[in-house]
């Protein structure tokens, strides 16, 4: 059964390239950026101290399962 939030195509792209962006982060004002807030609404997300968004764990787990369709 199905028990996760959805996540729009939108959001979706804007995990996959937070993922890679690796420790740099993303920084604010891109075009992506309310994408970005949702996912830190959602907790795949956070802010740094440095004002960029960072994956989270759970963000790391949920593009393995969602963008690359691998099990945990």
């Amino acid at each position: 059964m199905w028990n996760e939030p959805y996540l729009e195509t939108c959001c979706r792209s804007a995990l996959h390239r937070l993922r890679l962006s690796g420790a740099h982060g993303r920084p604010q004002g891109l075009v992506d950026e309310p994408c970005l807030e949702r996912l830190e609404k959602r907790g795949f997300a956070c802010t740094e101290e440095d004002g960029r968004f960072h994956i989270t764990p759970e963000g790391e787990a949920r593009h393995r399962s969602e963008v690359l369709r691998k099990k945990a």
